[in-house]
């Protein structure tokens, strides 16, 4: 275990953050999660239950290992309960004005040591460190989703990141078993980067009518063995949080090649977010995901 990151914390309580406090507490820390809807957390404390529990069943996690991560995940809805973490983690919704808030708030309770890390998977680090009142340890740790499957975390150092901090947290990540590389603080990074202009890509082949959503997975996981097709994974990801990553790389890099679908828009618009609202490029309310157009 990392010497300096003991006790860890986590604000929100969706699917990032429950995944982060899924591989934190399996890996020997102490996790203070935390999201001002006691019903996120509760069904935070579900899935982790569930994944953990799948994860025996298939012989890769043993049941004393999972029992004992399990208790040392604390929840609450106060800020309160980061004053004592070496490490908080802002996994909040993609939405800079809301981080820039959440982040505000955790500088008001955390000891002068902590270091405190964002999730976004778009926002600059920069501007998001400036918020605090310790820049130096601010730093973006960018996880990838499913988090307890997935093995890449992106380090994003702001301008003013110490190398101090930037080493602390990726002896962290190799701890927790995930593999760092480092990304500079550009919009979006190097995973976003490269991924949301090809799903948006796929959403204006659908919006011109050059294949139908089936047509469009289809080609992409036969053509080129991508697991998911890439209407299949915005589905996955929230078809807001892709809208938001295509809006920070437009606005952030002023090229139109990075300009939102429209037809992407519309389904954000609709209320359409995916998986997640039962509702997106596919329809969730069956036994099987129907394509929606």
């Amino acid at each position: 275990m990392s010497s300096d990151i003991n006790k860890i914390g986590i604000i929100g309580a969706g699917q990032m953050g429950s995944g982060i406090a899924h591989v934190c507490a399996l890996a020997g820390h102490d996790i203070y999660l935390m999201d001002i809807n006691e019903d996120s957390l509760t069904g935070a404390l579900a899935v982790i239950n569930k994944n953990m529990t799948r994860a025996v069943s298939k012989d890769k996690l043993a049941q004393a290992d999972m029992d004992a991560g399990l208790a040392r995940i604390s929840t609450g809805s106060s800020y309160d309960g980061f004053k004592d973490c070496d490490l908080v983690i802002e996994a909040a919704t993609e939405n800079e004005e809301l981080k820039k808030e959440v982040i505000r708030e955790i500088c008001k309770v955390v000891p002068e040591h902590t270091i405190i890390a964002s999730n976004t998977s778009s926002i600059s680090i920069t501007r998001l460190g400036a918020q605090t009142d310790r820049p130096g340890k601010f730093v973006g740790m960018h996880f990838m989703n499913p988090v307890p499957l997935m093995e890449l975390v992106e380090l994003i150092r702001g301008i003013a990141t110490d190398e101090d901090t930037y080493a602390a947290v990726r002896t962290l990540t190799e701890q927790l078993g995930k593999t760092p590389v480092n990304a500079e603080d550009f919009p979006a990074f190097i995973v976003n980067r490269i991924l949301l202009p090809m799903i948006n890509e796929a959403v204006y082949t659908l919006y011109e009518g050059v294949g139908s959503v089936l047509a469009i997975d289809t080609s992409m996981k036969l053509g080129t063995h991508h697991p998911m097709g890439p209407l299949e994974l915005a589905d996955f990801i929230g078809l807001d949080t892709c809208l938001a990553v295509m809006n920070v790389l437009h606005e952030g890099l002023a090229d139109t090649k990075y300009r939102p679908c429209p037809l992407l828009v519309k389904y954000v618009e609709a209320g359409w977010l995916g998986r997640k609202t039962g509702r997106g490029f596919y329809d969730y309310s069956g036994d099987e995901p129907v394509p929606t157009r």
